[in-house]
């Protein structure tokens, strides 16, 4: 047994390494949205496309800090998707005072379709902007947000301008698994290498996601994301397979988004991509999990459990492992103390992972505020 320790050990060791480094150096070289000045150059027409179904709770204050917005040449397009709540109510009246606010009504859901992929879709139809803003319903953002990106896409001949923003969480608990999260989406996406037109690496933001609105057309719109429940992410990765410029931002000290109120709420709130993330791939997923338990969670085990030179190798892998969730933390704003959690957050995200698989797999599919949406659909578009 000590000899396996040993040996998994230094494959953690060897794995920590792989990952972290480029990890810490490449999260050094993106930049910061409110550390670029904007320039007083053209200011394109921009086109701000919300999807809301029942956003009561949060659109109020999204809509007005998108109303607040400094830059001059901008246009907001609510799509109500078959609220049953206040939704439509509250975006009528905001609509009302500004004629920069548009609000689309939808009440069905044509098949084929996931709802806020035919929301998002439906508002770009009408949009007027030479580039397009999806955003998120509940997203808040500081009063130059949109002039500082587009003063940054267009000085730096940027396609695509994702970005990163503050996930608020009610809790310590749930603060934590954003900083989990967080480092396995940069391992995954690896958005300091989305400048290169040599890699394949990519990433979408759903929160931000500029794009000029003739790379979106080329891309194919949300036409090629139909039953994409991660459209967000596979947005960025078309507009990368078409060869087109993407830079990465951070811009979580300029806005946020409210993400889910406990631990119930994230947990249901996650059965929608869970599965998609791994291409609905039950090999893939077993791997990643498996990779996910063996290197986050093990070495915090381990270092009770051994001794010696191996207790040493474990403690070096911990301090490691510590050390990324400091660097997720501090590019999320989250609080440092929120990396002791790194263990806790990894078993949560598999617990999660396969939670979903077995719904998804039992139910034949995904429900989705409330829809159902078939898991052969959901497979058969691959990007």
């Amino acid at each position: 047994m000590s000899d396996l320790f040993f040996y998994l050990g230094l494959t953690n060791l060897l794995m920590c390494l792989v990952v972290a480094v480029p990890l810490v150096l490449g999260m050094r070289s993106i930049g910061v949205l409110s550390f670029f000045e904007p320039s007083a150059g053209p200011q394109p027409q921009v086109s701000a496309i919300v999807a809301a179904r029942n956003e009561e709770r949060n659109i109020e204050e999204a809509l007005s800090s998108l109303l607040a917005q400094d830059y001059r040449h901008l246009e907001i397009i609510v799509v109500n998707d078959r609220s049953t709540d206040r939704t439509g109510e509250i975006v009528e009246r905001l609509s009302g005072g500004d004629d920069r606010l548009r609000v689309i009504h939808l009440s069905e859901l044509p098949a084929g379709w996931i709802g806020k992929n035919y929301a998002l879709n439906a508002g770009a139809a009408k949009a007027q902007g030479e580039l397009l803003l999806f955003t998120d319903a509940d997203a808040v953002m500081q009063p130059d947000v949109i002039r500082r990106a587009v003063s940054y896409l267009r000085d730096n001949q940027v396609d695509h301008l994702p970005m990163l923003f503050r996930v608020r969480m009610p809790n310590w608990l749930l603060e934590s698994f954003v900083v989990t999260f967080f480092i396995y989406l940069l391992t995954y996406c690896r958005p300091w290498k989305c400048p290169n037109p040599h890699s394949t690496a990519h990433i979408g933001i759903g929160g931000f996601n500029l794009i000029r609105a003739e790379v979106y057309q080329a891309i194919g719109t949300h036409e090629a994301l139909r039953m994409r429940p991660d459209d967000d992410l596979k947005l960025g990765k078309l507009v990368k397979k078409h060869g087109f410029r993407q830079v990465f931002l951070n811009a979580a000290d300029m806005m946020y988004v409210p993400w889910y109120a406990s631990v119930r709420e994230l947990v249901l709130g996650l059965e929608k991509n869970a599965f998609s993330g791994v291409d609905y791939n039950l090999a893939f997923a077993l791997v990643a999990s498996g990779s996910m338990l063996a290197f986050n969670v093990l070495p915090f085990v381990a270092v009770f459990l051994t001794s010696g030179v191996t207790w040493y190798i474990y403690l070096v892998v911990v301090v490691i492992l510590l050390a990324m969730g400091v660097v997720s933390a501090y590019h999320v704003r989250a609080r440092m103390s929120c990396c002791l959690a790194f263990p806790l957050g990894a078993a949560m995200f598999v617990f999660i992972q396969w939670r979903t698989i077995i719904v998804n797999m039992t139910s034949g599919g995904i429900r989705w505020r409330d829809t159902h949406y078939p898991l052969s659909e959901l497979k058969a578009n691959k990007i």
